[in-house]
């Protein structure tokens, strides 16, 4: 089997077109098949006391993607055969994508924002949505609501929500239950930059698509943070050259323990913003 590969720029095009066109290039050089941005503005992303009280916060105002970008990212991408896909993070982002976008993208932190799910769905273009820090019912809940809003074509990725991601946590296996109870196509969106979990996750899961974080030079912004790929990395990636490790895990969606700090910090379901409302008022940095 001939898995898709995404290939996820994030933040690391450092707010520099000339840059985010040479990771089309290097994709499409490495062998995937898309690459994917993201459309966020901060004061969009988090609730306003959060933005106040975090400098580290405000910083990721450099980390912006131009509504500009758009058009020449995604010409880019279709000469070089690839598709292009983004991840919106305020509603008003799906409307801005829809004109340049093959699929959007929903990230696990958005999950349990069922107004971005119902925008991105009524577009009718295809939808991929990661489940990292989502238990089986949340997941349940997201997948009615895409149905709900006419979601024609729906791609779940399991995901640990952990950068990197312990091997050990991947439980792979999630990756069959999430084909047995929702029926549709299913993968693994990767933190681990770990080969041997990548190939197990194709080879003996049957994961039809994988997306992983990816840098040019580990000079992106997000590099550092250890769940990164670079070009030759996914080269040989998808070359196929790694057997594969023993991370099938017990196949219950549930958190992963190193994700449970995270539950709090995904897209409160009231507004859209992040984290919960219930831990706003009291979190400090």
């Amino acid at each position: 089997m001939n898995p898709e590969f995404i290939a996820e720029v994030s933040s690391n095009h450092n707010c520099d077109l000339a840059r985010a066109l040479a990771f089309v290039d290097a994709a499409a050089d490495a062998g995937c098949d898309a690459v994917k941005f993201q459309l966020f503005r901060v004061d969009s992303l988090f609730a306003p006391e959060i933005v106040r009280r975090s400098e580290a916060v405000r910083r990721r105002r450099d980390w912006e993607l131009p509504l500009e970008f758009l058009q020449p990212l995604a010409a880019r991408c279709h000469s070089r055969g690839l598709q292009f896909m983004c991840t919106p993070f305020y509603l008003a982002a799906v409307d801005e994508l829809l004109p340049y976008v093959d699929a959007f993208k929903i990230s696990s932190y958005e999950l349990l924002w069922d107004d971005l799910l119902s925008a991105c769905a009524a577009t009718g273009k295809r939808v991929i949505l990661s489940t990292g820090m989502a238990t089986l019912d949340e997941v349940t809940h997201a997948v009615e609501v895409l149905r709900q809003s006419d979601a024609v074509d729906l791609t779940l990725l399991h995901c640990v929500s952990k950068y990197p991601a312990p091997a050990d946590e991947c439980n792979l296996a999630v990756i069959e239950t999430l084909r047995t109870e929702y029926g549709c196509r299913v993968g693994w969106s990767d933190h681990s930059v770990d080969s041997g979990v990548v190939q197990r996750a194709v080879n003996r899961w049957g994961a039809e698509t994988i997306e992983f974080h990816f840098d040019l030079d580990e000079a992106g912004e997000e590099y550092a943070g250890g769940h990164c790929w670079l070009p030759a990395q996914v080269a040989s990636l998808i070359a196929g050259s790694d057997r594969g490790v023993e991370a099938d895990g017990s196949g219950i969606k549930e958190p992963a323990p190193s994700e449970m700090d995270e539950r709090t910090w995904r897209a409160d379901p009231s507004d859209g913003l992040r984290p919960l409302r219930n831990i706003r008022a009291d979190w400090s940095p």
